[in-house]
């Protein structure tokens, strides 16, 4: 149940097995809560929550799960057992008007901040230069041509070079989660999540790196990164740059080679009981990239995954633009 609101496929089931819509979807093994707003059917450790109030919707759901959420927060995963009584026994706080729950002030809470979040998406729409998605026409034969491209394989330690970093005095227990003080580096472990960056460190003494790869070198998921802003080496995880023939890659071309990375290192095949191993393992491996007088083609590098951002941020763009003119955020 850990993305997709909870989702993970659909099915041809009878309508009669179905739960109701306008539900929370609980996940016992982990506490995790999605609103359910139509039909849909569930397996083992999925308990139903339906209100008993009329007035339950979509438009006051997230604030019912996030103070339920709360309520479940010093639970840790795996050493408690979320059965019904566990559940039911579990108290939350809601504002009160009189002596019944005020979903006036609840629905107002969640409208701004709907608002808030849409303003701060548009605005970052703007700043990144991602409000533009229509594809130029270099950009549309990129994509036309692409059974066409002329490919090669590359020995990885020929592309790359691992980046040496000073060892940090910290261990990820003791770092803050979030920014405090002078914590405001992002540090890089195994982790998968937010791209291996999930604590902070000080910036005095920490080798600060930028515009490079990071991959995971302990971990039950090889997925490699193109790391855009600052950050530094915590653990278990290591960052590469280009160095072949002395050409330095642009954002776009990156993100290219992390994905031709992946294809070789973000397999199943690798667990933490199945080790991949760190660089000393990664650099003989051999990825693919388009060639251009025997070398890589840096312009179909730029031009495919610009063509590719635009196609993936386009429903995002329209959703923003649809979600203003229905909250009346366009004068």
């Amino acid at each position: 149940m850990g993305s997709n609101n909870g989702q993970k496929g659909f099915i041809n089931e009878n309508v009669e097995f179905l739960n109701d819509g306008n539900t929370i979807s609980f996940g016992q093994d982990t506490a995790t809560m999605y609103y359910q707003e139509t039909p849909y059917f569930t397996g083992d450790k999925i308990k139903i929550l339906k209100s008993k109030f009329s007035r339950f919707s979509k438009n006051n759901a997230q604030f019912f799960i996030s103070t339920m959420m709360r309520a479940f927060s010093s639970f840790s995963w795996g050493s408690n057992s979320f059965s019904v009584d566990i559940i039911k026994e579990q108290t939350v706080s809601l504002p009160l008007k009189g002596d019944q729950i005020d979903f006036d002030i609840i629905e107002t809470i969640i409208a701004e901040q709907e608002v808030e979040r849409i303003e701060q998406l548009d605005s970052h729409l703007l700043t990144s230069g991602l409000k533009e998605y229509e594809l130029t026409k270099d950009e549309q034969n990129s994509i036309k041509e692409y059974d066409n491209i002329e490919w090669d394989v590359f020995k990885l330690v020929t592309l790359f070079e691992r980046l040496k970093t000073k060892k940090l005095p910290f261990k990820a227990k003791d770092l803050p989660s979030q920014i405090i003080g002078e914590y405001t580096l992002p540090c890089l472990t195994s982790s998968f999540n937010n791209q291996g960056l999930n604590y902070f460190a000080p910036k005095d003494r920490a080798t600060i790196l930028k515009n490079v790869i990071s991959i995971p070198s302990n971990s039950d998921i090889y997925r490699a990164y193109f790391q855009s802003n600052e950050f530094t080496v915590l653990s278990d995880a290591y960052a590469i740059r280009w160095i072949f023939n002395g050409d330095k890659l642009l954002p776009n071309q990156y993100l290219f080679t992390v994905q031709s990375i992946n294809k070789v290192t973000d397999l199943s095949i690798y667990s933490y009981k199945n080790k991949l191993g760190g660089w000393n393992v990664v650099k003989n491996k051999y990825i693919q990239l388009p060639i251009k007088n025997d070398k890589p083609d840096y312009e179909k590098m730029e031009t495919l995954i610009s063509a590719i951002k635009k196609l993936v941020i386009k429903d995002v763009v329209l959703y923003v633009e649809r979600k203003k003119k229905e909250l009346n955020m366009i004068t």
